[in-house]
């Protein structure tokens, strides 16, 4: 049985879908691990605008409720997104997994082109090369022939594409149900249990 990762990078970029970043670093927080974050310029505007909540360490501790309740397990690291010298810019580090929630379609095709503009590109190509699990949150509608052909490229080269579509099945009562559904697939294909996704069982 493969142990759960311990190290996770958050990548957050200039996409609609603050609120679902919000509640997996939420999820993420929550565990024993060591999760470092990184928000381009456009996704920290974006972020804020659409949760309230600046893309600090103080801001995101206090919006996980850290004081009071004393739930953050992880060890937050946050990176400016122009960091190169961030150990995260290296394959030498060795994390378990990332994921880029949500991805802009700019974000994914400069990643499918392997160009390492800032640490979010950087970080990303050095987990394809290094095959380590990369989780990717792409958020657009409707999607291009480009675009698809940039996610057709990026899931060729292992990663796991995961738009953040509604689903009916579970039968979800509110928005946040839904936002759960998005997250526990996240966390499932990062490899970490969670119970946030309710194995179908049948009608």
């Amino acid at each position: 049985m493969a142990k759960e990762p311990s190290f996770v990078i958050c990548a957050v970029t200039g996409a609609s879908g603050g609120p679902i970043a919000l509640r997996l670093i939420a999820e993420l927080s929550r565990r024993p691990l060591e999760l470092h974050l990184v928000f381009s310029p456009t996704g920290a505007s974006v972020f804020t605008r659409e949760t309230g909540v600046k893309p600090s360490l103080d801001s995101l501790r206090q919006a996980l409720g850290e004081p009071p309740g004393d739930s953050i397990k992880a060890t937050l690291v946050m990176h400016p997104p122009d960091d190169f010298d961030a150990p995260i810019a290296s394959g030498s580090v060795k994390w378990d997994g990332m994921v880029i929630c949500p991805c802009s379609m700019g974000t994914a095709g400069r990643i499918a082109a392997g160009v390492n503009d800032n640490l979010i590109t950087r970080a990303a190509d050095v987990t394809i090369k290094e095959r380590r699990r990369l989780v990717l949150v792409p958020r657009e509608a409707p999607l291009s022939a480009l675009h698809l052909e940039n996610l057709l490229k990026l899931s060729r080269l292992g990663a796991v594409i995961l738009p953040p579509v509604l689903t009916f099945y579970h039968q979800p009562a509110t928005i946040e149900e839904q936002m759960d559904f998005i997250v526990g697939r996240v966390l499932d294909a990062l490899g970490l249990d969670t119970d946030l996704v309710k194995p179908w069982s049948g009608a």
